[in-house]
């Protein structure tokens, strides 16, 4: 009998954990989704390394797509269980080593990131419509929406190591896809302000770009420095 009501609290506090964690999951009021200039990531004081697969296009790679609330807290590691699977993502590995490359050193081919940005942010999106599989095409399809290079190259603003107004690169980002952008900047040996990371929200779907609640609260000065890559 004590074995028998031992074994129901133990299914009971199993059930309890997994609708814990799909809470958990699902309570966020936007994504970030985080695109990073790698000019400016390998121009700095820390280590580059390009990946097994080679230099990667002088493009905006995507860094993360990111469960935020509107107050500016955010869920992050929300089921540590769900490891990321490579079967899962296998028909988007070459795109993903195309398009969210890891600068990060030693050389790797990208899973270790792919598998950081999934643990930490990914399992807090889990949902019947985001698996794993279904939040890596949605950031590959969201990169293409946006397609930042084109939208800045379009106003004559080019990675030429030449100075750019901030104002100028948002309106740029804002004529081309309807939405105001978040900038990063980062700091270069030299002292400069270079543009490293562009923030834009998307709604909880994964798929719409929306204006964002809460725009992120980065530094930059008014002149930003496009580095060449």
């Amino acid at each position: 009998m004590k074995m028998k009501l031992t074994f129901s609290i133990l299914i009971k506090l199993a059930i309890l954990q997994y609708f814990s964690v799909l809470c958990i999951a699902e309570d966020f009021d936007f994504f970030y989704f985080v695109q990073q200039w790698p000019g400016s990531y390998c121009d700095t004081k820390h280590s580059c390394c390009y990946p097994r697969t080679g230099k990667p296009d002088a493009d905006f790679g995507i860094h993360g797509l990111w469960p935020q609330n509107e107050d500016g807290s955010y869920p992050q590691n929300c089921n540590r269980d769900n490891a990321l699977d490579e079967d899962q993502i296998s028909d988007l590995t070459s795109s993903l080593q195309k398009d969210w490359p890891s600068l990060s050193c030693p050389s790797s081919t990208g899973f270790r990131f792919w598998s950081h940005e999934w643990e930490k942010h990914g399992t807090c999106a889990e949902s019947e419509e985001i698996d794993q599989h279904g939040y890596f095409e949605a950031a590959l399809k969201l990169k293409e929406k946006a397609n930042l290079l084109q939208a800045l190259n379009n106003a004559g603003i080019k990675p030429d190591d030449e100075f750019y107004d901030l104002d100028s690169i948002k309106e740029a980002i804002k004529d081309a896809t309807g939405f105001t952008p978040g900038i990063e900047c980062n700091i270069d040996a030299s002292r400069n302000s270079q543009l490293y990371q562009v923030f834009m929200c998307v709604d909880i779907s994964g798929s719409e770009f929306i204006e964002c609640p809460e725009l992120p609260k980065r530094r930059c000065a008014s002149k930003v420095q496009f580095p060449k890559f």
